[in-house]
């Protein structure tokens, strides 16, 4: 990772860790194929009735699954295949415009200094995670 990357990606676990974010990454896709998997199971063993129980059935397993359990946004942050991180890092570096810095620690020193800076890091991280990543956001535990 190119250390500007790595400095903006550190930031953001930085920002996140600081504000005590918490985020829930939903699987939709498996929790829709489980619900209309039991219904079709359901269908072909009861007809009509076993499609009505193996959708409500499918249904309930399919939100627990998809429910997601909250872990630190820091994690979820790192974890990020590259490609993500590269939008993230585009999505930042949009925010921070032609800011200049030579490391990590006057990075943080410049954006934590600024508390509208901060904000606007702080909306466009959130914004990415909850649209491109689809994920819950909750603060503190």
């Amino acid at each position: 990772m190119a250390p500007r990357m790595d400095d903006v990606m550190q930031l953001c676990c930085d920002l996140s860790a600081n504000q005590q974010i918490k985020a829930a990454v939903k699987n939709s896709g498996k929790g829709s194929a489980v619900a209309g998997g039991t219904a079709f199971l359901g269908g072909l063993l009861g007809g009509p009735l076993g499609i009505a129980v193996g959708g409500a059935v499918g249904g309930l397993l399919g939100w627990w699954m998809t429910s997601g359990q909250f872990r630190p946004l820091p994690q979820i942050i790192m974890e990020l295949p590259p490609h993500q991180q590269q939008r993230l890092y585009a999505d930042i570096m949009g925010v921070l415009g032609s800011l200049d810095w030579t490391d990590l620690a006057q990075l943080t020193a410049l954006v934590m200094g600024n508390a509208t800076l901060q904000q606007q890091v702080t909306a466009t991280l959130l914004r990415y995670i909850t649209k491109e990543l689809r994920a819950e956001v909750r603060y503190g535990d």
